[in-house]
């Protein structure tokens, strides 16, 4: 099995102010761990700049236009609490897009199996037009759509293990029969969405919202009773995951108590519904993850899980 891992040393170039958890070293921990002698079978390639056609399939052109342009020659324009530019941002956000539909190319044309797209910032926070919780652009959305139209597909599947809800996610797919966003994430938390009985227009959005302090059990009961018979009864042509690793124990940002066997064992999971639905295509796009550690030591069970299923 071919896992394909897309990064981009632009990814560092966003800059955020001293202290944010969303900082250049989460890319830098990332590397460390992928040098390792276990992953000397990875393939890897740069992410290159995402299509503006891509774009705007999601987000409005002139949204995409004023974003780009907001972006500073020097120094940082705060977008609100959370969210930042840089000089280097909007290429890091482009590359972002760029490589998550660069995997999904070379996931679809049989060229690898699956892919795991290491960029930042992440992407499931932002809606239609408007960037927030440390997200500029919707990365795994536009995917989406870029698996639609270059590839006829007519069912997606996200599913997003991020310990805070993919608001973002959830309001540009919410009235779209042909994409299926599910999520498990921590309640009450930043942003305050995610609630069971929201599943959209036409029934697919599948929250299965978790509590402080749930562990790798329950994490585990709401993906076997809620959310992995929804994928499957779905039957999509792709799946593709927003994966974010600050629902691990040692996360500062939340309080859940999962450890990296965990993300192994929900990626394994999520192959074998792909193996069953989609030739096992798969997809994944870096979320959260806030301690270096944590973040290290899960996606490193998470890439595993890839490579040797």
């Amino acid at each position: 099995m071919h896992t394909l891992l897309v990064t981009h040393p632009a990814g560092l170039n966003h800059v955020t102010p001293p202290g944010h958890p969303e900082r250049p070293d989460r890319l830098r921990a990332l590397d460390r761990i992928f040098e390792q002698e276990k992953f000397t079978h990875l393939i890897r390639d740069l992410a290159p700049l995402g299509a503006r056609e891509d774009i705007i399939r999601v987000h409005p052109a002139d949204f995409v236009d004023a974003l780009g342009e907001a972006s500073p020659k020097d120094g940082l324009v705060r977008i609100d609490s959370d969210t930042v530019l840089s000089p280097g941002s909007w290429e890091a956000a482009l590359r972002a897009v760029g490589g998550a539909c660069y995997a999904v190319d070379e996931v679809l044309e049989g060229k690898v199996q699956n892919a795991f797209v290491a960029m930042r910032p992440p992407g499931h926070h932002c809606e239609t037009r408007k960037p927030m919780g440390f997200c500029l652009l919707n990365q795994v959305a536009i995917a989406a759509r870029h698996a639609q139209a270059k590839y006829g597909l007519s069912r997606v599947a996200i599913v997003d293990f991020d310990v805070h809800h993919g608001n973002g996610t959830q309001d540009i797919f919410w009235t779209d029969d042909s994409v299926l966003y599910c999520s498990t994430h921590e309640m009450p938390l930043y942003p305050g969405t995610g609630a069971v009985n929201e599943t959209g227009d036409a029934n697919t959005i599948v929250n299965a919202p978790l509590r402080s302090g749930d562990d790798g059990a329950v994490f585990k009961e709401a993906m076997e009773t809620r959310i992995l018979p929804r994928i499957t009864a779905f039957s999509p042509d792709l799946i593709l995951i927003s994966a974010g690793f600050d629902a691990h124990i040692r996360d500062p940002l939340a309080s859940l108590r999962l450890v990296d066997a965990d993300f192994g064992w929900v990626t394994r999971r999520l192959m074998e519904v792909a193996d069953a639905s989609c030739q096992g295509r798969v997809v994944s796009v870096l979320e959260g993850g806030y301690d270096l550690e944590g973040l290290a030591s899960s996606a490193a069970a998470h890439v595993s899980a890839l490579m040797h299923g």
